[in-house]
């Protein structure tokens, strides 16, 4: 074997000289504005494909199996992308230090939000005008089950997908605009809330639920302050439950 093959061990041609081989082709990673459009595209359409899937739903009047659907189509259109993209989900926050947070911020947002709700809600009873977004019973349901069903299903995949998907790539996605923290902050949190008021509109069909963009954000504001999901999980329950006490004894 000749020097040249014993120092680089590499194959010699028919002639006996010396041959390198060619070099591998080395796959370049995607640029981060390449990346961060196809973040944007995939969240858009997502997004698009899961409140037309309910639309769907609703519209076919599957009345007896709507509570699974709809929020089963809410948790797999928020996990599955994020699996697949290999991204790293939003926490639910039950870690001590974020579920300390996730508490107190949760008591301080109900203590100034849910009295103001009551009296709104009771001057427009006295002034003879309609409460909106009143909530209706399922045919069968009663009220102990719709009270589990706004905590368990509406609020947890609401939540999941609004803010643990949603806000969560629109904050990915700022990220690489060269915003300031507080705007990338208040951008995402004005998106997720947009999203979610539109997904309510698209879906109940009444113009009157664009008024879920308020709590939207409210809810919006909590994942971004605690960084995980129980916050606003927990106040979207409870936001949920007391309007619905409330809109009943004004009734």
């Amino acid at each position: 074997m000749s020097r040249c093959q014993d120092q680089l061990r590499l194959p010699h041609n028919d002639a006996g000289s010396c041959t390198l081989a060619e070099p591998a082709a080395v796959s370049r990673p995607a640029s981060p504005a390449a990346t961060s459009w196809r973040l944007a595209v995939e969240t858009v359409a997502v997004t698009v494909g899961a409140i037309a899937a309910i639309r769907f739903f609703c519209s076919r009047d599957a009345s007896n199996i709507q509570w699974f659907l709809i929020p089963c189509v809410l948790v797999i259109a928020a996990l599955v992308p994020t699996w697949i993209a290999r991204r790293e989900f939003p926490p639910l926050g039950f870690r001590a230090d974020r579920l300390r947070l996730a508490l107190t911020m949760l008591l301080l947002t109900c203590l100034a939000t849910l009295p103001a709700v009551y009296v709104g809600l009771r001057l427009l009873a006295l002034w003879g005008l309609p409460i909106p977004l009143r909530p209706v019973l399922a045919e069968g349901q009663d009220w102990t089950t719709w009270l589990l069903y706004q905590f368990l299903y509406v609020a947890a995949a609401e939540e999941v997908f609004f803010r643990g998907y949603v806000q969560a790539n629109a904050t990915r996605w700022l990220d690489e605009h060269r915003l300031s923290p507080p705007a990338q902050r208040w951008i995402a949190i004005g998106i997720s809330a947009a999203c979610f008021a539109a997904a309510h509109v698209a879906v109940q069909g009444q113009i009157g639920s664009v008024l879920t963009f308020l709590p939207g954000l409210l809810m919006a504001w909590l994942f971004a302050r605690t960084g995980s999901l129980l916050a606003p999980i927990l106040f979207h329950g409870l936001a949920n439950v007391s309007y619905g006490i409330m809109a009943a004894t004004f009734a």
